[in-house]
């Protein structure tokens, strides 16, 4: 089955259909073609495939496609494999999977015989595959217009986050992580599951996509002065380095607060605290480069 997303990224998904259809078909598969028409349609149609068997699932859009799709798979009885070819704006998954970014090479690699389990994250009673953000700039990311995603990319997300960085606000949270427990005022706090986040290749350099653990960064303070410094971290890959940032690695956690506080999941507003987190180690099985089978 292919699920595609027609208004992803620059809105030209649709022109890769055939070209996923014939090399699937070099294959020996059969294609099905369900178009995404409103939220949740990812979900209902890979739900689908599970309970009819097929073999094979691509995701066709961007990282809000994928995320739906993979909320169809998990917890199926019969799990496809997965295939990613990715049109939307970040493609963060993709990222850190090292599947092309160029949509045509990244039809080429469905051709593959490779595959890897990987890692997902469970948030409250749905899922996602790259992060979870609570604070001032994870709400900002919701101003973020659809028209800025298509001509900024990454871009976009920066610039709204950088515009929350003049309201300065710190939030009281407390995280209880496997059998520990942070509490305090804070910035930012990210889960990470891969490496890629935003765009950002480097914000957590430390995750492997199957290492069965969430890297969790709690940046308790930034001001304008130390902006420059948080960004330099996030590029070079030492944000667990910076003096304001905590960092540390967990298999679940619990992150509340006496504010009210919403999240922002894989890019898209989650719920509002409190909310529980753990990882799923290995249970999606995904077309990968040889590369990055080991």
């Amino acid at each position: 089955m292919i699920i595609a997303n027609p208004s992803s990224g620059k809105e030209n998904g649709l022109e890769y259909i055939e070209k996923i259809e014939a090399v699937l078909r070099e294959k020996g598969y059969e294609s099905t073609v369900s178009q995404t028409e409103k939220e949740l349609d990812a979900t209902r149609f890979c739900q689908g495939a599970c309970a009819e068997e097929y073999e094979l699932v691509v995701s066709l859009g961007g990282d809000g496609t994928l995320n739906e799709t993979i909320n169809g798979l998990v917890d199926q009885t019969h799990r496809p494999k997965l295939g990613i070819v990715p049109t939307g704006t970040v493609n963060d998954f993709a990222r850190a999977l090292n599947i092309p970014l160029d949509p045509d090479k990244a039809i080429e690699l469905l051709g593959s015989d490779e595959s890897k389990k990987v890692d997902i994250g469970k948030f409250n009673d749905r899922y996602f595959v790259n992060i979870v953000a609570v604070g001032a700039i994870a709400e900002a990311t919701y101003d973020v217009t659809p028209e800025q995603k298509t001509k900024l990319g990454p871009l976009a997300y920066v610039l709204e986050g950088i515009k929350e960085l003049t309201t300065n606000n710190t939030y009281p949270l407390t995280i209880e992580y496997d059998d520990k427990r942070w509490e305090g005022d804070s910035f930012l706090f990210l889960a990470a599951l891969t490496r890629s986040t935003g765009g950002f290749e480097n914000l957590a350099p430390e995750a492997e996509v199957d290492d069965g653990v969430l890297h969790c960064y709690v940046i308790k303070h930034v001001n304008m002065i130390r902006l420059a410094s948080i960004v330099t971290a996030i590029l070079r890959g030492n944000l667990k380095d910076e003096e304001k940032v905590e960092y540390f690695t967990a298999k679940q956690l619990r992150v509340s607060s006496s504010e009210s506080l919403v999240t922002n999941v894989d890019g898209e507003q989650g719920e509002k605290l409190p909310v529980e987190l753990e990882v799923k180690s290995g249970h999606i099985e995904v077309i990968v480069p040889e590369e990055h089978k080991g």
